[in-house]
């Protein structure tokens, strides 16, 4: 038996990505919106309804009403946008957060996907929050540089349009310190103090690290860089797209530059410890298009329906 699938906001970055990752499958049937029709809530509400599973690549605003038009309880939304992650009644699509998320997610008829640079930053702290090695009040920063494309369309066709000099150096951006991940980065790690966090768009089409310094001294007692690594290897055991680092990489440390593309053209997140005696940097690195949007969406989807969870990926 197939299962229906439909993309509303299919002509987006992450919409396109998404019918990439689903055209080869014969298990899904792809209900695709005319053209002309793009903007006719009545067409809309009719596919949305229609649909096993309706992935949301829209605003936040048109997300909500998107969200609004579904009265099939069987109907399953998959929202790639800000507005559900941390909204009630809402899965955050994030199989690896914790033990029994993916129970939640098979079990949920919501499901909110994460933002990309939330994924990465989500994926390093929260196994250290569970393992009571950072302390939820402590104050972290984070810094996180990303490919253009996360801009989604217009700003790819800025740097692609290549006539602007200040696009060939890196950008660091929501220089007011709000940046929209950041309460669904609180939410889903269990930190209580709000992140300072800086990302960086820089002048590559994808690819993204999230960097988290660390004092040991700040942290709880007897923690020490094997233990942080400890942590994640035990949190991430058996996770196919998790992938935890020697300490100190010896390939990173080697060339003495890390490769924020490392994980491009994958579903895979790969996780870092570099330390000396006292101090420790986190990073983690993913294709911000892949298992930062369309890619972890195609997999929640895949936990969802009860298939095997890398199918098409």
């Amino acid at each position: 038996m197939k299962h229906t699938v439909f993309v509303d906001g299919q002509e987006g970055t992450t919409g396109l990505r998404i019918h990439e990752y689903l055209a080869g499958r014969d298990d899904i049937e792809v209900l695709r919106i005319a053209p002309e029709l793009r903007k006719d809530a009545a067409e809309r509400a009719r596919l949305l309804n229609a649909a096993d599973v309706a992935f949301l690549c829209l605003p936040d605003a048109a997300s909500k009403e998107a969200a609004a038009m579904v009265s099939n309880p069987r109907t399953c939304l998959i929202d790639a946008s800000t507005a559900h992650r941390t909204a009630p009644g809402w899965a955050f699509g994030l199989p690896e957060l914790c033990a029994g998320q993916r129970e939640q997610l098979r079990a949920a008829k919501r499901i909110a996907n994460p933002g990309c640079h939330a994924s990465a930053f989500i994926l390093l702290m929260r196994p250290l929050v569970d393992a009571e090695i950072v302390p939820p009040a402590l104050a972290v920063s984070a810094t996180s540089l990303t490919g253009y494309s996360g801009g989604g369309k217009k700003m790819i066709e800025q740097y692609e349009a290549g006539d602007d000099a200040k696009l060939a150096s890196p950008r660091p951006y929501a220089l007011g310190l709000a940046h929209k991940h950041i309460p669904e980065m609180m939410a889903h790690t269990g930190l209580a103090t709000k992140p300072l966090f800086l990302p960086v768009v820089g002048p590559f089409y994808k690819g993204l690290s999230v960097t988290v310094p660390l004092h040991l001294a700040q942290l709880s007692a007897g923690a020490s860089a094997e233990r942080i690594h400890a942590a994640f290897a035990e949190h991430y055991a058996g996770e196919r797209f998790v992938r935890v680092m020697p300490l100190n990489d010896a390939a990173t440390m080697e060339h003495g530059f890390f490769d924020v593309q490392g994980c491009n053209d994958t579903n895979r997140v790969d996780i870092f410890v570099f330390a000396n005696g006292d101090q420790v940097l986190l990073m983690a690195r993913l294709d911000n298009l892949g298992k930062g949007a369309s890619g972890a969406a195609v997999q929640s989807m895949n936990v969802h329906l009860g298939v095997d969870e890398g199918l098409g990926l």
